[in-house]
């Protein structure tokens, strides 16, 4: 029987004991393996090119080349890498920054080790994840950047099930753990979410989970 490929993780922070953590963290569950590490801005550039991994973890205060610059230039470059910032950072302005350059994910260090795996997992099903003590921030971004909110979809075209499910990805839980709580499979799980997308008109990046956290207490 052929092994599972694993995820490929590079990490980039310029203090070696956090990054020891992170992948001590990273390194707890198999389907994860880090393959790279680097220090500052040009070096994990470089690297990226190179090893073109699945997942880079990114803190924002690097040397030489800040993180968002480095997240800029690896979307210009068009990688396939998949960017999870990871920062002690809650300035708004950032936060918004980070997005707007098309990361995948943003991770506060304070939360790092109940979150890092959950972010990982949600990234590699093509999911994005947010800190929820940043919740507020994404709310507040989709009603300035997102013209569906000005016309609420009504949410009586969902069925029992996709309200709950909705429900619980306001609640940030991964398409895992959502499969997981209601005895369904992923797959399942998934033609749920693009069946909710489809009733509510709602498109692009992040905008099922920030429907979801706007609509949380209609739920």
């Amino acid at each position: 029987m052929n092994k599972q490929k694993k995820v490929t993780i590079i990490i980039a922070d310029d203090h070696p004991i956090f990054r020891k953590g992170v992948k001590d963290i990273v390194s707890e569950n198999e389907k994860f393996i880090v393959i790279g590490e680097a220090g500052d801005g040009e070096e994990v550039l470089s690297m990226v090119k190179s090893l073109q991994s699945d997942i880079l973890l990114l803190d924002l205060n690097l040397p030489s080349i800040n993180g968002l610059e480095v997240a800029e230039k690896l979307r210009e470059a068009k990688l396939p890498t998949k960017i999870v910032i990871l920062t002690m950072h809650k300035d708004e302005a950032l936060f918004t920054k980070a997005l707007d350059s098309g990361v995948f994910g943003y991770i506060l260090k304070e939360s790092a080790s109940r979150e890092v795996l959950d972010a990982l997992q949600s990234v590699c099903n093509d999911e994005h994840y947010i800190s929820p003590a940043l919740s507020s921030y994404l709310v507040k971004r989709s009603k300035k950047t997102n013209s569906f909110y000005d016309e609420k979809p009504s949410l009586d075209t969902l069925t029992q099930t996709e309200r709950k499910i909705l429900k619980l990805i306001s609640e940030q839980k991964t398409s895992n753990a959502i499969a997981d709580e209601l005895f369904i499979s992923l797959r399942t799980v998934e033609n749920h979410r693009q069946n909710i997308c489809n009733k509510l008109n709602i498109h692009g990046v992040n905008a099922l989970l920030k429907f979801a956290i706007e609509n949380k207490s209609t739920l």
